[in-house]
């Protein structure tokens, strides 16, 4: 059964029990019975301790696990393959609870680890240089299995390689501004004392580019980074590569973006993937620099990581430094991301559910 978006219950009519926000619950427990704190407990175990089972949740008597067993469920997800690659990124396939698969990725660096998580199975979106944009979307990701995504990576860092996480982009599968409402929730239970308890300040959010509902995050006062893929800096270039922009035009993403940062004082990040002889010229630079100066932001020079289409090929490095070092001399912020997780199918663009398991569900 779906409600806004929500996958609710199981086949077996058993109700999400992460769906429901401490005041529902609580009206549950009471109208149960028992103490209204007990709502409190459970609400802990399932957020801030991430209990898989009720039979986990130690301080409830049996009678109220056995309660909690029979009407709902914890649909949690699960880590179902994984690859680790030369540079110690990890790649894991993960399960959802309807058999569907998502991949998140841990990028380990000397001075920070970072989760890049998904928010669709799949994507609505055909963005030509993108591994993703081959699938079809399949459903909208919830926010208690975007929240699993970040604890089971979070978990992989801590095991593996003994650090904390520190940042987590949504850049993963799918597209999160068209999950707008979920993304948001899980944000807010990463962030929350009740949950993981990080600054919003290390999470960012990346989008295609929905102008309107960048609006809304401005209106809705999110703390939050957003970053905007944007790849080209003319509408007839970004048309051909991101169809997206037929409808939300490289002038109505500069409204948008700059109502954003009135509402938030945020200043945006353009990530700018570098394609040999499409986007790559002096002149495209020159576009970029321009665009650049219309809203207040920086941009990420990053490399492009091929998929199987061979569509586009990666730039030369000497297009790359005349390229970067135009920006730079025109007063633009520029970083050069360099790619990770190349060597399995880990890096920007190349999420593609290539596992066997994944190939099988998403057909």
């Amino acid at each position: 059964m779906y409600k806004n978006n929500r996958y609710l219950c199981t086949v077996a009519g058993k109700t999400d029990i992460r769906s429901l926000k401490l005041e529902e619950l609580t009206a549950l427990v009471v109208k149960q019975g028992e103490p209204s704190f007990r709502a409190k407990q459970i609400y802990d175990w399932l957020w801030a301790k991430r209990a898989v089972t009720f039979e986990d949740m130690s301080n409830l008597s049996k009678n109220l696990r056995e309660w909690l067993e029979t009407h709902y469920t914890i649909n949690a997800v699960e880590i179902h393959e994984m690859q680790i690659s030369k540079d110690k990124t990890i790649k894991c396939a993960m399960r959802l609870h309807d058999g569907y698969v998502v991949e998140s990725v841990l990028i380990p660096t000397e001075t920070r680890t970072t989760a890049c998580i998904s928010s669709q199975v799949g994507c609505s979106l055909t963005c030509a240089f993108c591994g993703t944009g081959k699938l079809k979307r399949m459903r909208n990701l919830n926010a208690d299995e975007i929240f699993d995504q970040v604890v089971l990576v979070k978990n992989e860092a801590q095991q593996r390689y003994n650090m904390p996480l520190s940042n987590i982009v949504y850049m993963g599968m799918g597209e999160p501004l068209l999950n707008y409402a979920e993304v948001l929730s899980s944000v807010e239970k990463i962030t929350s004392p009740t949950g993981l308890g990080m600054s919003p300040q290390r999470i960012t959010v990346s989008t295609a580019g929905v102008a309107k509902m960048i609006k809304k995050l401005g209106d809705d006062g999110v703390k939050f980074n957003l970053a905007l893929s944007l790849h080209a800096a003319n509408d007839e270039k970004r048309n051909k590569i991101m169809p997206i922009n037929e409808t939300n035009t490289l002038e109505s993403l500069a409204e948008a973006l700059n109502y954003f940062y009135e509402k938030t004082g945020t200043r945006v990040t353009f990530e700018y993937i570098v394609f040999k002889d499409f986007n790559d010229s002096l002149t495209d630079a020159k576009e970029l620099a321009d665009y650049c100066k219309k809203v207040k932001s920086k941009v990420n020079i990053i490399e492009y990581n091929p998929i199987d289409d061979g569509e586009f090929k990666q730039t030369t490095t000497e297009r790359l430094e005349a390229f970067t070092k135009y920006l730079e001399k025109n007063g633009i912020i520029v970083n050069v991301r360099r790619s990770r997780g190349k060597d399995i199918d880990a890096a920007c663009g190349q999420l593609a559910n290539k596992n066997k398991l994944a190939q099988q569900e998403l057909k």
